[in-house]
């Protein structure tokens, strides 16, 4: 089981005092919501860490899974919670899946799921086709957060698939953290039906794909290089503490969310953290 950070070797917490970035995980890392995704109470610690990384200049992203609303509104919930979160430093899988579309030469994108999932490939320039959109040469599907779901949805991502367009997802978890335990994740669900009809397995474009983290290094303005000077911040061992393992960063659970202590010190190697706090607090002392 992994070690508290006071019992870490002293190279652990050089790396962590020295680190050039960090990514947060924002439910159950920074901020408990409900699992409607109405509204956010900041946990101990968090006002203060970004805070205090804010006045020494060290770039931070809040890197969440969810793609309810768009990034600039999930800052705003969090500024209101106290939390030092410009617009910009806020990040959801649709921010990655737009970096990755663009590179990938695609352009016209079906979406499964509303304003949040599709604001930011449209703010990327990408043609963005709605779920109830009829349309034809479609490039990908794109799930996300959508509770609105339908049968009729279903077959026209369907048909997309079958004529070439490829499957991908902002998040393939079933469960999220949320005010009074967990809650399902819808693109989980969608993914499963499109996979039962088509055969065809989404490709994760968020959290914990390597994709996901370089997207947060190029917003940060650091080079991929600076990789294993970056610090993930998450409560998730399968989405933060695996996107830190597989870049080669530095992964901090924190069991302020889905996982306790013991789930994470059980963890495969993939997925296991190079330390578990109890919050927030002794990472900021530690940092400090």
């Amino acid at each position: 089981m992994p070690e508290d950070l006071s019992d870490r070797t002293t190279s652990l917490a050089q790396r962590i005092a020295g680190a050039e970035g960090f990514i947060f995980d924002m439910d159950g890392t920074l901020v408990v919501g409900n699992a409607a995704s109405e509204g956010h109470v900041a946990l101990p610690g968090a006002v203060e860490l970004l805070e205090k990384l804010r006045r020494s200049g060290v770039p931070y992203r809040v890197f969440t899974n969810g793609t309810a609303k768009p990034p600039a509104v999930y800052a705003a919930s969090l500024r209101h919670a106290g939390l030092a979160v410009e617009d910009a430093q806020m990040m959801t899988p649709s921010s990655s899946a737009a970096a990755w579309f663009v590179a990938q030469g695609i352009k016209r994108v079906r979406v499964l799921g509303l304003e949040g999932v599709q604001q930011p490939l449209r703010a990327a320039g990408l043609e963005v086709v709605g779920p109830y959109e009829k349309a034809t040469l479609i490039e990908a599907v794109f799930t996300g957060w959508f509770r609105e779901f339908t049968f009729p949805d279903l077959e026209v991502a369907c048909r997309d698939v079958w004529n070439g367009a490829e499957v991908t997802t902002a998040s393939n978890v079933p469960f999220f953290a949320a005010n009074g335990g967990r809650a399902i994740g819808a693109s989980f669900a969608i993914n499963a039906m499109i996979a039962a009809m088509t055969k065809k397995r989404a490709k994760v474009l968020g959290k914990p794909a390597r994709a996901a983290f370089e997207c947060a290094l190029l917003q940060m303005g650091l080079p991929r290089k600076a990789a294993s000077r970056v610090v993930v911040v998450g409560d998730d061992p399968a989405l933060e503490m695996r996107m830190a393992r597989s870049a080669g960063a530095i992964g901090i659970g924190v069991t302020t969310g889905l996982a306790t202590a013991e789930i994470m010190g059980n963890c495969i190697p993939a997925e296991r953290p190079d330390a578990v706090l109890a919050g927030l607090v002794p990472l900021l002392k530690l940092w400090g």
